[in-house]
């Protein structure tokens, strides 16, 4: 799994659907969410910190967690199937953990009102990211190439030593 925090909110060029977008720590990922325009005021609310006059409903689940001493561990968005992903809240309560089953975009926002990390799983970055840095990413598969290139067996022994003594 990694680790991502939300970048901002952007609109789809094209049918200006809201989109979240997560980036990873590096900065060289990047994964697109599409979401619905209230999960979007409520993600864009909890990133400028507002606090609403009462309660709306992102907001009305961190009181219940904290009304019942439950704390958001983290949120992990585990899958991508037929272009929707799921999430999952993942709740402690003293020594219980339950998982939750969420749309990412409700999962984000509860995380972002309780600095709850954010972890996607690996397949679903291969399958669904965009690249933010392609001139670092090339530079890192040519330094690759090159290693592999220069790299001898001898170099494995010495290294790695003979497994079959």
């Amino acid at each position: 799994m990694i680790e991502m925090k939300v970048a901002g909110i952007a609109l789809d060029a094209i049918t200006r659907s809201p989109i979240v977008l997560l980036k990873d720590a590096t900065d060289r990922r990047a994964l697109p969410i599409y979401i619905g325009q209230e999960q979007a005021r409520a993600i864009m609310g909890a990133l400028e910190n507002q606090k609403p006059p009462r309660p709306l409903t992102h907001d009305l689940i961190v009181n219940i967690l904290e009304t019942w001493n439950m704390t958001l561990e983290r949120v992990i968005i585990h899958s991508l199937q037929k272009d929707t992903f799921y999430a999952a809240l993942i709740i402690k309560q003293g020594e219980v953990k339950k998982e939750i089953d969420a749309r990412p975009s409700d999962a984000i926002a509860v995380a972002l009102r309780t600095n709850a990390p954010i972890w996607v799983m690996e397949e679903v970055i291969a399958d669904a990211s965009i690249p933010v840095d392609r001139d670092a990413d090339e530079a890192e598969q040519e330094a690759f190439r090159e290693f592999i290139s220069n790299l001898r067996p001898e170099d494995l022994i010495k290294r790695f030593g003979n497994e079959e003594s």
